[in-house]
């Protein structure tokens, strides 16, 4: 191959190794936007006065005079509604039976609505469900269940394929005392409702109440990080010195050979059939514990990403200069001294590179510890209790409350909020691997 046409190839792969990485940045910054600005509304939000309820009721934070004075103020805001709803309830009464039975089934779903945007009534026995007790604490929540107050959602099947249409729930009771409410409400929402630019960091410390209505997912993270750096503490050891024997001391031969096929085999095994052999196998017939635990659940996510360090491992030992090995042996090291202190310091970096891999894997895998570690709700673990207790975890509750979660809607900012902290976290962990190896690269050649 002349000059020219070797140029003219590898300008063309530079040039297409370029656009690759365009595109891949491009693919990224596609997936990752909506995630980090819909993430962020669950720290940075417009909060309601409900919110400061909240926060102080429960967490005892805020100042008490400023949130009494704030409450007096919705409170009055709120009574001219309280009091249309209490006036026609008692004119209701005195309806032909007729007109109660058409309105009165109108008014109670009118009532209802209220009470989620606005909390219960006065006077109101209070409810066993913390999220009753309490209206809307978001803004984007109080116009969701404003609109539901306003409007009353219908559909027309007029064409073949059927319309939503939001019909004026005004009309129903025109020529009623409540025909003046909503008019009232949707000028002085605002009044009643008291929405301030919040910021909430502390959706990171914070526990989930009632099902994620309310508080953060400290749970959740911590779990994540105890299973990560669990299973980092079982597998490492065992990947990199099950490459060492690979490479250094194992005769190759039929045996060796089908035993790397059986480790390429794993690597490419769907991560659900090892939540099963940990249920199995861990659980079922070891009894590492007497149920779900983040012990079996780490030692799942081990066996997962334990084939990818043990091929990351190997490829960074082979990589190392064989004139390396045969210097420390020609000046009398043995061969586990030669391994020990010439050959993983050399390959240490390409090591660590495989366990970065690993890490950002076993943080994201949810099928392996659905049966082995993962429970819905749950509390914040000690370290003493991880042997035996299950534990939340950002991956399992992502998926848990995106699709089985009561009220999916209402706790959106939740869900984002999870997938941008569980992105963070694995990002966290991969930059301080990274430099990590970094220093350990540069104070080898110094």
């Amino acid at each position: 191959m002349d000059l020219g046409t070797r140029g003219t190839l590898d300008r063309s792969l530079t040039y297409v190794g370029g656009f690759s990485i365009v595109l891949m940045t491009l693919f990224l910054i596609v997936i990752l936007a909506p995630i980090c600005v819909k993430g962020v509304g669950a720290f940075i939000f417009r909060g309601t006065v409900e919110f400061r309820k909240v926060n102080f009721d429960v967490w005892d934070r805020g100042d008490k005079a400023r949130l009494a004075r704030e409450v007096a103020d919705t409170d009055a805001a709120r009574r001219p509604v309280y009091e249309m709803m209490k006036r026609f309830k008692k004119q209701l009464r005195g309806f032909p039976r007729s007109e109660r039975r058409r309105y009165g089934k109108e008014f109670k779903e009118l009532g209802k609505r209220l009470r989620r945007l606005l909390g219960p009534f006065p006077g109101q026995r209070r409810p066993v469900l913390m999220r009753q007790r309490y209206g809307q604490t978001r803004w984007d929540g109080v116009e969701r269940f404003l609109n539901e107050v306003l409007f009353v959602e219908e559909w027309d099947y007029s064409n073949e394929v059927g319309v939503k249409v939001l019909k004026p729930r005004m009309a129903f009771f025109k020529g009623t005392s409540l025909e003046k409410l909503f008019p009232y409400l949707k000028k002085n929402i605002n009044a009643m409702m008291a929405p301030q630019l919040t910021f909430y960091p502390r959706f990171l410390t914070d526990a989930s109440k009632d099902s994620h209505f309310f508080g953060g997912v400290w749970p959740e993270l911590l779990g994540t990080i105890y299973l990560t750096l669990g299973a980092m503490f079982l597998a490492v050891p065992i990947g990199v010195l099950a490459a060492v024997y690979f490479c250094e001391y194992a005769t190759q031969g039929p045996v060796v050979s089908f035993l790397r096929i059986c480790i390429s085999t794993l690597a490419g095994v769907p991560s659900i059939v090892f939540g099963l052999f940990g249920l199995a196998f861990f659980l079922n017939t070891l009894h590492v514990s007497d149920s779900k635990s983040v012990l079996v659940g780490a030692m799942t996510l081990s066996l997962l990403i334990l084939p990818t360090i043990i091929r990351t491992s190997e490829e960074a030992i082979l990589a190392v200069p064989h004139s390396y090995k045969e210097a420390a042996l020609a000046l009398g090291a043995g061969k586990w001294k030669t391994v020990a202190t010439i050959i993983l310091p050399a390959s240490l970096p390409g090591i660590l590179t495989g366990i970065i891999i690993s890490m950002g894997r076993a943080a994201g895998e949810t099928a392996p510890i659905i049966f082995t570690a993962a429970v819905s709700v749950g509390g914040a673990l000690g370290i003493q209790q991880i042997l035996d207790n299950p534990t939340p975890a950002l991956s399992w509750n992502i998926y848990n409350l995106c699709t089985e979660h009561e009220s999916v809607d209402q706790i959106r900012h939740v869900q984002y909020g999870m997938v941008l902290v569980l992105v963070g976290l694995v990002l966290a962990l991969n930059l301080l691997a990274i430099i990590l190896r970094a220093r350990i690269t540069k104070r080898m050649k110094a």
